[in-house]
């Protein structure tokens, strides 16, 4: 008994030695996904659905984020004008975008840590430098607000200055994870997909209800028969590049195998995120025993 129960906890010692080798953002993000997701409930995929944009096909981070970015840059005109002019609308008036912009903040937070928690290395890291940063100037704003309503405006407006500086350099990595690393950025935009139609594979080369890979001039396409009926849509998946060829069937719908990302086979529209933007559907034809295809 004794022996087992030395072997029981080598092998917790060693998990758990495992588990803090990994980087801190890497068991951070499980945490937060495993949160999130919360056991696969329908609910949760629905508050995430919203919170990722899917339902308006743009990552809804991306608009809330000019929310406090344009709040808190008209609390800053007003306390300009305040200090030329001594006014007390100027006063109220940046009082009142700085709060505006800690309600937006708030918004956008959600948003951001629900997309943070399926990015992948190595905008993960920057990712969290972002949120981080973030954090820091929404608590700079909010000791602002609270300063000015103590009548120390003078420390007030020190304290937004700073925080506004700190909310600039976190919107430059945020720009990073965009242009550099492609985060929230359609994975299948620029694939040119046949305007006429053309053979991608023999009829008898695909199976009843297999998601099968096959290319056109080098671009990759997913075929699928389901019910006599063949769909074919982009396989490489608008989120994070995940080959659909690799994913599952769920009814008529195809599961990214990366952040099971769901989307139609009729249309390609997304069911489910964290993808937004909807996958490119083509027609398909049989002729010749070859299954062809074309951009709708």
């Amino acid at each position: 008994m004794a022996a087992n129960t030395q072997g029981d906890q080598g092998g917790i010692d060693s998990n758990t030695q495992r588990s803090a080798a990994k980087p801190l953002e890497e068991r951070l993000q499980k945490q937060i996904d495993r949160a999130l997701y919360c056991g696969g409930s329908r609910i949760a995929q629905k508050v995430r659905n919203f919170l990722n944009g899917t339902w308006i096909g743009e990552p809804l981070h991306v608009i809330l984020t000019d929310i406090p970015i344009g709040a808190w840059t008209v609390a800053l005109l007003f306390d300009a004008a305040d200090l030329m002019a001594e006014r007390r609308e100027f006063a109220i008036g940046a009082d009142l975008s700085l709060a505006i912009g800690l309600m937006g903040a708030t918004g956008a937070a959600m948003a951001g840590v629900t997309d943070w928690s399926d990015v992948d290395p190595p905008a993960r890291r920057i990712g969290l430098l972002h949120g981080l940063l973030n954090v820091t100037a929404t608590a700079l704003f909010g000791t602002s607000l609270i300063l000015r309503k103590k009548n120390s405006r003078t420390a007030g407006r020190v304290i937004a200055t700073l925080g506004y500086g700190v909310m600039m350099a976190a919107a430059h990595l945020g720009g990073r994870m965009v242009y550099e690393y492609r985060v929230g950025v359609d994975r299948t935009a620029g694939q040119a997909f046949p305007k006429k139609f053309a053979a991608i594979m023999p009829e008898t080369e695909l199976s009843e209800s297999k998601p099968t890979r096959a290319e056109c001039d080098g671009v990759p396409i997913l075929l699928i028969r389901k019910d006599s009926r063949i769909f074919a849509l982009a396989e490489t998946c608008s989120h994070f590049s995940g080959p659909l060829s690799e994913g599952r069937l769920v009814g008529d719908t195809i599961v990214c195998p990366y952040h099971a990302s769901r989307f139609a086979l009729e249309d390609g529209r997304v069911i489910d995120g964290p993808a937004v933007h909807p996958q490119p559907c083509l027609e398909t034809r049989i002729r010749d025993g070859q299954i062809e295809v074309r951009t709708r």
